[in-house]
């Protein structure tokens, strides 16, 4: 991990916690909410349902003494703080302080309290170390206004007004807390845990151990990439299993001719024959398994090319009838020298496209090893026809049945269904992984079954040329 930056848990907490303090900052604006809407609301509509009622009861009378009495009777039985004048300058002798550093009554407000309308003053005063609100409501007489009511209330700090709800928001705040704990931590331990397990099981891996698998108990994202996991280390060790093998068999295939060359070349050398004849037996053998050993490497840079889409095929027109003939004419002599007979059944005039040279490949390596896997004096069915927009080219011999674990391997490099590798078959077990390549590269198919009473079937479709 790079420095500075943040694993995957300190990006969650940092989450969790940024969620935390919006959720502190969003109740701090809900109370700040509550404490300025409601609560100031409700006081200023109290103030000015009060002021207007008491201006109204003296609407067309005069402020006589008894009247600034009542109205004085009410600002000791009330809540609020009541000041009534004859003038409006009067007002500052009874209320010397100024509302936000300014003066309690402006020249706007003195107009609009000339219009007939009241004046709601609300701000904070530095003597009473308060908010205030209140409001200055005119009284009209005969003659015009008579006087001035001026009702204010200091308002209660913001702690004060939730004083009784304090305790209980700091319970629910604690409880609030404890259950955040528990989840967070069930939260880490169910998360974090099987992704630590996930990290060490993939350093394992790194390391060339693949037989470890993790438990799936969880249906989510987690036991998704569980699986997945698992799946990933099942297949890396079946890819070093198969390269085991492969390594096996590429040293068995090398190290038998090598053996032939080197011990006849030995021979030679020290002129270890009797005679003339059999020094030629030793050369002709050489040259044999120089060849083999020549073919294998060939077959096996081929079938990489193959693979690899390295190779680029050729499309023509083949007239496939023709092609399979012609093959099945470099086969005489194996035919004979194992007295088999050929059931063929042969439709004229298919063509296909495709690369010939490699069609041909196929049709070679499928009758060589159906060829060496007959019984002697045995008969193999060769059938090549039209199949709706395909063409099928089937080859049915009654040697050797092949188990049904071993036709699910069939094509992979070096396997072949003899595990004693005789070499009286011959081959490297690549021939049908070419085969296979070949076909994929035409589009086609290739299926084989195998039957103790049926036989060995190999199938091949590949696309006719009105399919293409």
């Amino acid at each position: 991990m790079t420095k500075g930056h943040l694993t995957l848990s300190k990006k969650i907490m940092l989450l969790l916690f940024a969620s935390i303090g919006f959720t502190i900052l969003f109740s701090f604006f809900f109370i700040h909410y509550l404490y300025s809407n409601l609560y100031l609301k409700s006081i200023e509509e109290s103030i000015v349902y009060q002021g207007k009622r008491t201006a109204s009861h003296y609407h067309y009378g005069e402020l006589s003494d008894e009247i600034i009495e009542k109205i004085q009777w009410y600002n000791i039985v009330s809540e609020y703080e009541v000041i009534v004048v004859d003038q409006l300058e009067e007002l500052s002798s009874y209320f010397p302080y100024k509302v936000n550093y300014e003066t309690l009554v402006d020249a706007k407000d003195h107009a609009d309290l000339a219009k007939g309308k009241y004046v709601v003053k609300e701000g904070f005063v530095e003597e009473l170390d308060r908010e205030i609100i209140g409001a200055i409501f005119p009284i009209k007489g005969e003659q015009g206004l008579i006087g001035f009511i001026y009702i204010y209330v200091p308002l209660a700090a913001i702690q004060d007004v939730f004083h009784d709800s304090i305790p209980l928001l700091l319970i629910i705040g604690t409880l609030f807390f404890l259950v955040l704990f528990v989840i967070v931590n069930h939260f880490s331990k169910s998360l974090f845990k099987p992704l630590k397990n996930l990290q060490q099981h993939s350093y394992e891996v790194s390391q060339g151990n693949y037989a470890h698998r993790l438990q799936m108990v969880r249906d989510d994202e987690i036991g998704e990439l569980t699986k997945a996991f698992n799946k990933m280390s099942y297949s890396l060790e079946q890819q070093e299993e198969r390269k085991k093998e492969f390594t096996s068999n590429l040293v068995h295939e090398l190290r038998t001719p090598l053996t032939y060359i080197s011990g006849y070349t030995q021979a030679l050398k020290q002129r270890i024959f009797t005679s003339p004849e059999e020094a030629e037996s030793y050369l002709t053998t050489i040259e044999k398994e120089t060849g083999r050993l020549n073919k294998f490497i060939n077959d096996l840079v081929e079938l990489n090319h193959l693979q690899e889409d390295l190779y680029n095929i050729d499309t023509e027109p083949i007239a496939i009838a023709q092609l399979l003939l012609d093959t099945i004419d470099l086969f005489t002599i194996h035919l004979t020298e194992k007295d088999l007979t050929l059931d063929m059944s042969i439709e004229e005039d298919i063509i296909i496209p495709g690369d010939s040279q490699r069609i041909q490949q196929v049709f070679y390596n499928i009758l060589d090893n159906a060829i060496k896997y007959s019984k002697t004096a045995g008969v193999i069915h060769v059938e090549l026809l039209e199949s709706g927009p395909n063409v099928q080219f089937r080859v049915t011999n009654f040697g050797m049945s092949i188990a049904q674990e071993d036709l699910e391997r069939i094509g992979e490099r070096f396997f072949r269904t003899d595990k004693a590798r005789n070499r009286s078959t011959g081959g490297s077990g690549l021939g049908l992984s070419i085969v296979k390549e070949i076909v994929r590269l035409h589009n086609g198919k290739f299926k084989m079954t195998s039957d103790p009473t049926k036989g060995t079937i190999v199938i091949v479709q590949l696309p006719s040329l009105a399919n293409v």
